[in-house]
């Protein structure tokens, strides 16, 4: 299956005018001049502030609060304030065609390959803002021009916590837009559970429940200078409480901006001891999983970016997942969502939207199990809401699709369930969710007890509370 084709990129004259006056419907966006002006014009993320000529995607006004009474452990979505709409109209395997140059392959692909599969296609909501802080910090980053290592692709420098790159000049910077979104400074699961849907003409899944906690330490609020951190993207902590054979398992990783191997230290409960792996990165399978799931596939697109080249291919409009709320329903049942062969429909919600698409094709001299990769983020929160991967052949293989929502604790929107469906042998996998589990995720924007320090993560930690 084709990868859609963009037209080529016109002047950079051209592209300003387009961005501020018309909307940039599929275009190239060069390097611009480092004038925070530029941010004047467009939003503080540097998306387009004006909706689209048929009116089908509104201007953007700024984020949206929750209805009054909300609170962490509530409903999320009884408190938006368009709960109560319908969809506008259906997107099912009859009419895909009709809509195919607003679809990616991927989603293409379910809709002729996955009986019964559909998108129900809803009013567009433009409710993605940030902090007043990140908003100044991105005004920074365009006059201090962040830096880009020696090494090609790593991040040196950043006013934090901001968007370093509002006016992206290239794949990798854009890229980094979605690595440094603001998203506080981490995220908190009491329960969340990574499921695989069953090989054909089988009924068993599987199922592993976790609790997990992510830390970011730049995420601090204020204004501050990358290189004052340590050069991390985030820590994650998570431990397995079922099945059986994974229970008491537990992880220690910590992502870096500058190093292409995370380190990840793993506490084995059978021999009461933790172990370094070093090559657990990646396109590693993850442990248990039947190789249906690698390292760099959790929340559409995880770890370095050294593997590839990043093309900035253009913005388009397409029917991504947006306001997917129904992907965040901890009081459902997980049968009820998680059906046989997809995710169920009405826990997936489709808006029209502009994306940054991004190719991204391996290295020469590097290897990968999906040379070829097609990603689309989001141009209000530079959130990455589908990515389609390629096999060597050139065939279309997995598809992803990130579920993102208004965050109430942060004043952004976020990525964090997510599916991932196996287009050629009919599997899926459902990750970072809460979807049975009775218990909501938590952003956490300031600082609160052991988690949330560096110290947490070392090998000396995980075999003190994991032994417990």
């Amino acid at each position: 299956m084709r990868t859609p084709e963009l037209p080529p990129a016109p002047t950079v004259r051209a592209t300003l005018l387009a961005a501020l006056i018309a909307g940039l419907a599929c275009t190239e966006h060069h390097a611009l001049a480092a004038d925070t002006s530029q941010l004047d014009k467009l939003t503080p993320s540097g998306a387009e502030r004006e909706g689209n000529k048929d009116g089908t995607i509104p201007a953007w006004q700024g984020a949206e609060a929750p209805l009054a009474g909300w609170e962490w452990g509530k409903d999320r979505r009884a408190y938006w304030k368009h709960k109560d709409e319908k969809a506008l109209f259906t997107i099912d395997a009859a009419s895909a065609d009709k809509y195919a140059d607003k679809l990616s392959a991927g989603e293409l692909a379910m809709l002729k390959q996955r009986k019964d599969y559909r998108m129900d296609v809803y009013p567009s909501h433009r409710t993605c803002g940030v902090p007043d802080f990140v908003a100044a910090n991105t005004r920074k980053n365009l006059s201090n021009k962040p830096k880009i290592g020696g090494d090609g692709w790593s991040l040196k420098e950043a006013t934090v916590p901001g968007f370093p790159f509002p006016v992206p000049a290239n794949g990798l910077e854009a890229m980094w837009n979605s690595k440094m979104r603001y998203r506080g400074i981490g995220i908190d699961y009491k329960g969340t559970i990574t499921a695989v849907s069953p090989r054909r003409g089988a009924t068993e899944w599987i199922r592993a429940d976790s609790e997990q906690t992510l830390f970011i330490p730049w995420g601090v609020k204020g204004s501050n200078a990358l290189s004052s951190f340590p050069p991390v993207e985030f820590y994650v902590y998570f431990a397995y409480t079922a099945p059986t054979a994974l229970a008491g398992q537990a992880l220690a990783i910590t992502q870096y901006l500058n190093q292409a191997e995370n380190e990840t230290f793993y506490y084995f409960p059978g021999q009461r001891r933790v172990r370094r792996m070093p090559t657990y990165s990646h396109d590693s399978p993850q442990i248990g999983m039947e190789n249906q799931y690698t390292l760099d596939e959790p929340n559409v697109f995880n770890g370095a970016l050294d593997r590839f080249d990043w093309k900035l291919v253009g913005k388009k409009e397409m029917y991504v997942p947006y306001n997917a709320f129904g992907a965040f329903d901890f009081k459902a049942k997980f049968e009820d969502v998680a059906k046989p062969d997809f995710i169920a429909q009405d826990h997936r919600r489709y808006e029209l939207h502009r994306v940054w698409v991004v190719e991204a094709r391996v290295k020469a001299g590097m290897r990968h199990s999906a040379p070829k990769r097609m990603i689309y983020l989001d141009e209000d929160s530079w959130a990455p809401l589908m990515m389609d991967d390629f096999d060597g052949q050139g065939k279309l293989a997995k598809m992803r699709e990130g579920f993102p929502i208004p965050v109430y604790e942060t004043g952004t929107c976020d990525v964090m369930p997510m599916v991932q469906n196996n287009i050629a042998e009919g599997r899926y996998v459902f990750d970072t969710h809460t979807v049975g589990v009775g218990k909501d995720i938590r952003w956490v924007t300031e600082p609160n007890g052991p988690r949330y320090k560096a110290a947490f993560y070392t090998a000396d930690n995980l075999r003190a509370i994991s032994e417990r």
